[in-house]
């Protein structure tokens, strides 16, 4: 397939006509553009018009935000891939409280992600960081005193949901024997009807 060839001297002449666009296009017309990629799947920002007045602060974004899809590998990674987890935080600290909404508010941090897989050695690698722990954290680490001070404070948290909709009792039940004290705390002030949880089961097997 040829291709048309335009000299300097011609490209001026015809930017001087105003032909400019219509000889690059004719130069390129025959190369293979690259088709615009779309994923269906990937993540949607919710429409939304203020019907109420802007805050008065203005946030000044001097900074760059840490990369949406390096967030997302990380908490997915937090998981189950304890050296991935190190390798994406060495490459990027800022990665350590990152908090993605899979939608609908759906909010998960790296250290939330591993808590609710029962993964203490990513959970605690994280804390060690400075990761923020929750009461959702503690429950899985099997810690009595912080769930039954936050409880103590705030009975409410007893329905309180965390990522994916995964409660406390489930927390505790993939801390396994770490956490059965704690499980046994929970069942004592609402007891709930305990599932078997998938992965767990695997394990054993």
């Amino acid at each position: 397939m040829s291709r048309t060839h335009i000299s300097r001297r011609k490209f001026a002449a015809a930017a001087s006509l105003g032909l400019v666009t219509t000889c690059a296009h004719s130069s390129f017309a025959t190369q293979d553009a690259p088709e615009p990629t779309t994923d269906k799947n990937g993540p949607r920002e919710a429409d939304f018009e203020r019907d109420y007045d802007a805050p008065s602060f203005k946030p000044s974004w001097k900074k760059a935000q840490v990369n949406r899809t390096m967030a997302q590998d990380f908490v997915i990674y937090a998981h189950s891939d304890l050296p991935m987890v190190k390798k994406l935080l060495t490459r990027e600290p800022g990665l350590l409280n990152a908090t993605l909404d899979w939608g609908g508010g759906d909010w998960e941090t790296a250290l939330g992600g591993a808590s609710h897989m029962g993964r203490r050695d990513i959970v605690e690698y994280l804390l060690e960081q400075g990761g923020r722990p929750d009461i959702f954290c503690f429950t899985m680490l099997g810690m009595l005193e912080p769930v039954q001070s936050m409880l103590t404070l705030q009975p409410a948290l007893i329905d309180a949901k965390g990522p994916h909709g995964f409660n406390l009792h489930f927390h505790a039940q993939v801390g396994q024997e770490n956490s059965k004290e704690v499980l046994d705390y929970l069942q004592s002030v609402k007891e709930v009807e305990l599932r078997p949880v998938p992965f767990l089961r695997k394990k054993k097997k």
